[in-house]
């Protein structure tokens, strides 16, 4: 039998856990990433309990990965301090079998790339193109040779250059009408246990604890596409700087920080649904297929999601007639994995609304329908998010 090839384009979450779970599926696999070598920096991650289940089907412990993982526990709470609602890591993993966890995104990423053969990933490798896609495509890249593929793995991003290639009508990305900022800081005194994000008019602030006293922090405001100040740690401050505690303490982090460790991105999803996942032999996956609004934290659970179930549907050999099975296992990842990921894509963007209310009785209406939603039937509605991961019979 002649071993199948896969090529995916990207070395992000998504991509590599498609790397993996078609390496143990018995594809010989080639990642090609546009960067020229791993990330050392970023900011964190959470990992929910349906991206954990998926995650150990190809046989991935996340939090024994990534080496340095906590459970997150999660809260809302108001801009001057009261809680808004809160659930228990014990009750979440009660609920699901397993509480979600945060892992620092750097490590996390470090971890999936170490569970691949050597020389796989191609780091200063941009895939400009894919010649023939209906049959046995033939993958082009910047820094060439050409790589023939039985298969071609598109998770390069939210501005993935091979959707608009092949999806050249679809209206591409939607500006929410948000920007965020993104750290990682240093504050073991501090000793916040649980994940928590602040709602005020029109901004949050996010925090959540990784291991060894470090905090993702993440803060979103609502501004026109674009907008920057000199300084985003001085912004941060300016704007968050007199909410409750811890939340003074950590921006005093932050202002000690390199200004190049605060990330700064314009918020955007997908402006509607891709008419397919697939086309020919390349299958989209993660932002590249449904990028989507950071406000469920679904993001990178979902591409992880993505990958495991397009690596079950494709079996490393022929169908036993003899025939080619991988466009009929596109077409199943794409039946799969649509509508779930559509879903998701589109409860994001709602939720995202309600926490950026400028408006301050629409606001104020707000924290006191959360407040009034008793913690087991919040934590209920999460029950198609973290229970919803399905792999194909």
């Amino acid at each position: 039998m002649t071993e199948r090839h896969g090529v995916v384009a990207g070395a992000g979450i998504g991509g590599l856990a498609a790397a993996i779970a078609l390496h143990r599926r018995g594809w010989r696999v080639t990642v090609c990433e546009r960067a020229p070598e791993p990330p050392t920096t970023g900011a964190g991650i959470g990992l929910a309990p349906n991206a954990l289940r998926a995650l150990e089907t190809i046989g991935v412990d996340a939090a024994h990965a990534a080496g340095s993982a906590v459970p997150a526990a999660m809260g809302v709470r108001r801009s001057a301090g009261q809680w808004l609602t809160r659930t228990a890591t014990a009750d979440m993993a009660a609920r699901y079998g397993i509480a979600p966890i945060a892992v620092p995104r750097p490590a996390f990423t470090a971890a999936l790339a170490a569970a691949l053969p050597p020389g796989t990933l191609r780091y200063g490798t941009t895939v400009t193109g894919v010649d023939d896609a209906e049959r046995r495509p033939t993958v082009r890249t910047a820094a060439g040779p050409d790589l023939p593929a039985d298969l071609v793995v598109a998770a390069d991003g939210i501005h993935s250059p091979l959707r608009r290639a092949y999806f050249p009508v679809h209206p591409g990305l939607h500006y929410i009408g948000e920007t965020a900022w993104r750290t990682i800081v240093d504050a073991p005194d501090l000793r916040i246990p649980a994940m928590s994000e602040t709602w005020g008019r029109g901004e949050r602030f996010g925090v959540t604890p990784l291991s060894d006293g470090r905090f993702y922090l993440y803060a979103t405001a609502v501004l026109p596409a674009g907008t920057r100040s000199a300084d985003a740690r001085a912004e941060l401050r300016r704007r968050f700087g007199s909410w409750h505690d811890p939340i003074p303490s950590l921006l005093d982090r932050v202002g000690r920080l390199d200004p190049a460790d605060v990330l700064q991105n314009d918020l955007y999803d997908l402006a509607a649904p891709l008419p397919a996942l697939h086309h020919g032999r390349i299958a989209w996956l993660g932002d590249a297929a449904h990028a989507m609004a950071p406000n469920l934290g679904q993001g990178g659970c979902q591409a992880i999601e993505d990958a495991v179930v397009l690596a079950h549907l494709l079996p490393a050999g022929a169908g036993p007639d003899g025939t080619d099975p991988v466009p009929a296992a596109l077409a199943a990842y794409t039946a799969a994995r649509r509508d779930r990921t559509d879903a998701v894509r589109v409860r994001a963007r709602r939720v995202g609304r309600l926490g950026a209310l400028r408006n301050p009785l629409t606001a104020t209406a707000r924290d006191l329908a959360v407040r009034a939603t008793p913690a087991r039937l919040a934590l209920r509605g999460l029950d198609d998010l973290f229970n919803g991961f399905r792999m194909p019979g």
